[in-house]
């Protein structure tokens, strides 16, 4: 019986299934970090053997799941540089990543649970969110709109203290003024201003 290649693109119901999958556990492991994983398939409406076929353990699941919101966060950059002018694609990209960063607080403990163990898988990177931010900025400095020469190390350097809000609390207005500073920041010394 021919088996498919590991890498082969899954048929638009199994991505559908993938997807589904990813986004249920998104919200079971962030509200429990030890969420029992056929609760996450009843949930997805897959079977056993559905989930288990994506995901055959909870580490592959976890960092699945966190690369594939890193990947959303990243892709959105482009997406709404494509609809919206440079600020205005930046500023809406700010807050989709403090919507990630404030759900991915609650994930972290379960990405620690699958990355601490002795031989575990390494905790992913944050490179596509941080080309994303690049792409954000280059086309607002080209733009005029931004000073010239802030690096995506700056940028994440500057939001650092979304990390600091409690994702319990009511944290959007919060959020929203500390980005709507760093918007304000990025302007000061913008030559289109």
């Amino acid at each position: 019986m021919h088996q498919p290649e590991k890498d082969a693109p899954l048929r638009s119901d199994a991505l559908r299934n993938r997807e589904r999958i990813l986004r249920v556990a998104m919200t079971e492991l962030t509200l429990r970090p030890d969420a029992p994983l056929s609760g996450i398939a009843r949930k997805a409406g897959v079977g056993q053997g559905t989930f288990y076929r994506n995901f055959p353990h909870r580490e592959a699941l976890v960092l699945e799941v966190y690369r594939f919101e890193t990947q959303q966060v990243a892709d959105a950059a482009a997406e709404l540089l494509a609809a919206r002018a440079p600020e205005q694609a930046l500023r809406e990209w700010m807050d989709r990543l403090a919507r990630f960063a404030l759900a991915k607080a609650g994930l972290a403990d379960a990405i620690r649970l699958v990355t601490s163990a002795p031989g575990g898988p390494a905790k992913p990177g944050p490179a596509p969110v941080l080309a994303a931010a690049e792409t954000l900025l280059r086309a607002n400095e080209e733009a005029g709109t931004i000073r010239p020469g802030v690096t995506a190390d700056d940028f994440f350097l500057a939001i650092a203290g979304l990390w600091q809000i409690d994702p319990r609390e009511d944290w959007q207005p919060r959020a929203a003024r500390l980005l709507d500073l760093v918007m304000d920041g990025l302007r000061a010394g913008a030559p289109g201003r």
